[in-house]
């Protein structure tokens, strides 16, 4: 389904100083997303969703965020965000897709915020979330808080839940006024309102395998979080080089040669690119993993792993670029410093904290490691 971008790499290129000035998507942006189906992507197919892979959302989001990485990051975290909501009990699912996969879903969930309180048939959601992208033109938002416990349910008194709310019901505070993915509308939202059973569930039950579920509906949460992160990532690094090469090392020089003849040009040009290139390569594998590998600790530690460091990579090649651009990247209408500023940004997720992700990794190297040596005894 996300093989023909064309109507959403049209628009995303038409409307892009748009994006910027609006700081959001524009409705025919949105509307591109859906049509392309961003928004079915990860949607159960028993509700006529494609229930998709990885390594298409890679591809597609790399894809547009050659254009626009604001788009991408939207379009990325619409088909997410459908994958998170599939976990919702079945009359939860119908309430979102009964009448159409196409539902756009936003979400504030990473860290936890907001109040829930249980009552009656569910719980009162009060308080607010902050960086909700693409909450203005979405039918639906999850938000995540600390909630009560079931009753006599093991662990905790208090557990992260999700909670599914219509767009209508939430307030949304225009907050969102970064260097960089200014498109995105990650804005704050406001909530005080009741959720029926049905449209809750537990960050646990993300790590839970459903039966006969498809593949995607059955990898943990961290294996995959940091992916659709860093895909438009990618593509925007993708961008730049394109850009520098068309216009920095193609440029011609006064004695008719052109800028790649230079060797300054020529080492951040085969630098930047190897980079880029090795960052492809490794979300590449991750997206693979996704979608097929048997699913293990230290499968999921490898992941996080690879994302954080394709992400780095991008970005130490476009911090070379800008630099080596000189005064033709300083104004702000340039290709290169509005990718930069995308990358910049982006990189500050804490989904893809190099640090967090090299903690997980040799935590669950040790462990392997452990577990082998005690079982050859």
């Amino acid at each position: 389904m996300l093989s023909d971008l064309h109507r959403t790499l049209t628009a995303a290129r038409e409307d892009q100083d748009l994006l910027d000035e609006g700081r959001r998507l524009t409705d025919r942006v949105a509307d591109a997303l859906v049509a392309d189906g961003f928004a079915r992507h990860f949607v159960p197919e028993r509700w006529d969703g494609c229930a998709g892979t990885f390594t298409a959302l890679l591809d597609a989001v790399s894809s547009v965020a050659e254009t626009c990485a604001s788009t991408a990051w939207c379009a990325a975290l619409y088909a997410a965000h459908g994958r998170l909501a599939s976990y919702l009990p079945e009359e939860g699912q119908r309430a979102l897709w009964g009448r159409t996969p196409d539902a756009c879903v936003a979400a504030s969930v990473v860290p936890p915020q907001g109040r829930a309180e249980r009552v009656d048939g569910g719980w009162r959601v009060t308080g607010e979330w902050t960086m909700a992208s693409g909450v203005d033109q979405a039918d639906w938002v999850l938000l995540a808080s600390l909630a009560e416990q079931s009753a006599g349910a093991a662990g905790p008194a208090r557990e992260n839940r999700v909670f599914a709310v219509p767009r209508p019901d939430v307030k949304v505070r225009d907050t969102w006024h970064p260097i960089g993915m200014r498109g995105t509308g990650s804005n704050t939202v406001e909530a005080e309102v009741f959720v029926p059973e049905h449209l809750s569930f537990t960050v646990r039950d993300l790590a839970r395998a459903k039966p006969h579920a498809a593949r995607c509906h059955t990898v943990p949460f961290p294996l995959v979080a940091g992916l659709v992160f860093a895909a438009p990532v990618l593509g925007a690094a993708e961008g730049i080089l394109r850009h520098w090469w068309n216009q920095q090392c193609l440029r011609t020089r006064p004695d008719g040669g052109t800028a790649a003849q230079q060797p300054a040009q020529q080492r951040v040009l085969a630098k930047a690119s190897a980079q880029i290139q090795s960052a492809r390569l490794l979300l590449e594998r991750a997206a693979r993993r996704a979608d097929t590998a048997p699913i293990t600790p230290l499968l999921v530690a490898e992941n996080q792993r690879d994302v954080a460091a394709a992400v780095e990579l991008c970005g130490t090649a476009a911090d070379d670029m800008l630099h080596a651009a000189g005064a033709r990247a300083l104004d702000d209408t340039s290709p290169l410093q509005r990718a930069w500023r995308d990358i910049t940004t982006a990189r500050a997720h804490g989904t893809l904290d190099p640090e967090k992700a090299a903690a997980a990794y040799a935590q669950a190297r040790l462990a392997a490691h452990t577990a082998d040596t005690e079982g050859a005894r």
